[in-house]
């Protein structure tokens, strides 16, 4: 039997070499089997580090492809926008589907996608779509009306989750192969919006006949055509025939990456992005020198929810407010730092800047302790694994007063899993208003996020009447203030608890040109471009 040291590097190269053919789900196969007491895991890591960013892949010693390859530390949960809930998800459907319109957040309103011109009535409840010609399908097909009435008679059926977005529809007709009609019950003064989120996407008519079997490689019209997807890869091509510009790229390659491999990796999702030719990080090269740096706030938040359908003292308003005491954003910033950018007090973060905290002393968290009567029952603080280190702290700081905490971290299967959801006595999630106005909706009606799942039947009546009563207004104002009546309930009454806002950041080699965040916080494929040749 060989040795460890003479395996390691015939393990080495293999693994290499299956990486170089895209069998990543093979090389950790082969790493977990046959590398326990090597060093081989760490060396491939670092070797998949240098071919993380942008590459210009090479055929014979001939430039041939231009490839962004990125490291993505989860698993794409579905590309049917119906189920549209992570960003990661929906930041894959903006690049594969298009959407009747889309929101440019450089112009700051609304420009057409697959519908070159929109209409609505002045009651806000008729409103015309008129399609582009020559929009094709990835497998050829050209759009019509007809694919447009299967979407959203698709979207507006009960068990879809974001079927929300539908449920003023009344009806939806084609007038031509190239005009639609929306009927809505009631006014929505902002429907050409919700036409521009992921879960808007456009099918094409009854999954080609494909049912389920569909969502093994779907297709769109999308800017980026899906070629591989596996729990281990994806691979997306460039529609070379896209309506509004091909892209400059090639291929983007995203590389499933095993969670315990996140803390060897130099790159991440939003990370530095490497150039042909550039060294690596063990070659002296410091990015923060010669590097351009992209960064933003997160347009959301990061915030704590309490479980109103499960019986317990998160029922007890004096008990939230005590929580709430304990949780200062401000020490949780400063405790935890990274990422966490600004401390938060509501949804967005212009608004938090302008809020006027009053923090709490010990005296008074627990007084006020006190007063809820609470027991020492235990709470079950339910996160995701990537808010476990928020999870900690805030397990910490409630001990500190007594609160006792089972802190359980789910993984990305389990964080969907109705049941663990339900077990929750309260839970750390974040919003991200990729579409702003929509996305702040979806957190309260969205069936399968974490808010909509914890709020109590009486609070979704409350709230949804004053979302109604948004999409009727005529001004952004007014819009605006019943939204923000909603948001200010919840944070008064300790329903919600807002911790902290979000950095975004990357750096990225002088040469890669056109990177930008997209709506969902990722980098956005379509617009990248290398300007040096080499």
């Amino acid at each position: 039997m060989p040795s460890k040291r003479t395996r390691r590097p015939f393990l080495f190269g293999l693994v290499t070499g299956k990486a170089e053919h895209g069998d990543y789900r093979m090389s950790f196969e082969l790493i977990s089997r046959f590398g326990e007491g090597t060093d081989v895991k760490a060396r491939f890591i670092d070797w998949l580090n240098v071919r993380f960013g942008y590459q210009k892949e090479t055929v014979g010693g001939r430039p041939e492809c231009d490839t962004l390859r990125i490291p993505v530390y989860r698993q794409v949960q579905t590309l049917d926008p119906g189920c549209a809930n992570f960003a990661f998800d929906g930041h894959l459907m903006y690049h594969i589907y298009d959407r009747l319109v889309t929101f440019d957040e450089t112009l700051g309103r609304i420009v057409p996608g697959v519908a070159h011109a929109w209409i609505s009535d002045q009651a806000g409840t008729e409103w015309t779509f008129y399609l582009r010609k020559g929009v094709c399908f990835h497998d050829g097909g050209e759009l019509t009306s007809d694919d447009v009435v299967f979407t959203f008679e698709r979207l507006r059926q009960p068990d879809v989750p974001n079927s929300w977005m539908m449920r003023s529809l009344a009806r939806v007709e084609a007038l031509g192969p190239r005009t639609v009609r929306f009927s809505l019950s009631k006014p929505n003064r902002i429907f050409d919006r919700f036409l521009c989120a992921a879960a808007a996407s456009i099918l094409p008519l009854d999954l080609r006949g494909l049912g389920e079997a569909y969502w093994q490689l779907p297709v769109g019209t999308g800017a980026f055509r899906l070629v591989t997807l596996s729990p281990h890869r994806i691979e997306l091509s460039a529609n070379t025939a896209y309506y509004s510009g091909r892209p400059f790229l090639d291929v983007v390659d995203i590389v499933i990456m095993p969670e315990d491999c996140r803390e060897r990796s130099t790159i991440g999702m939003p990370s530095v992005m490497r150039a042909p030719g550039d060294a690596d990080e063990h070659d002296g090269l410091d990015p923060a020198m010669d590097w351009q740096a992209l960064a933003r706030l997160c347009n959301g938040c990061t915030m704590l929810t309490w479980n109103t359908n499960k019986p317990g003292w998160q029922q007890r308003e004096a008990f939230r407010s005590a929580v709430r005491q304990m949780l200062d954003p401000v020490a949780m910033q400063a405790d935890l730092g990274g990422e966490r950018a600004l401390p938060a007090y509501c949804i967005r973060p212009e608004d938090s800047l302008k809020y006027i905290a009053k923090p709490a002393g010990e005296a008074q968290i627990r007084e006020t302790l006190h007063a809820s009567g609470y027991d020492g029952e235990t709470l079950r603080l339910l996160v995701h694994e990537k808010y476990e280190l928020d999870g900690k702290w805030i397990a910490a700081r409630l001990e500190r007063y007594g609160v006792r905490v089972d802190l359980f971290a789910a993984d990305w299967r389990q964080a969907v899993d109705p049941d663990i959801i339900a077990s929750g006595d309260l839970t750390v999630s974040g919003i991200i208003l990729a579409e702003d106005e929509v996305c702040e909706i979806d957190m309260y009606e969205h069936e399968a996020c974490m808010t909509s799942a914890y709020l109590n039947a009486e609070l979704k009546k409350w709230i949804s009447e004053r979302i109604d009563r948004a999409l009727a207004a005529y001004s952004a104002e007014e819009r605006r203030g019943h939204m923000r009546e909603i948001e200010d309930r919840l944070r008064e009454e300790c329903y919600l608890v807002f911790l902290h806002h979000r950095r975004l950041s990357t750096q990225m080699h002088p040469s890669v040109r056109g990177a930008s965040f997209s709506p969902q916080g990722w980098i956005d494929f379509k617009h990248i471009w290398l300007e040096k040749v080499v």
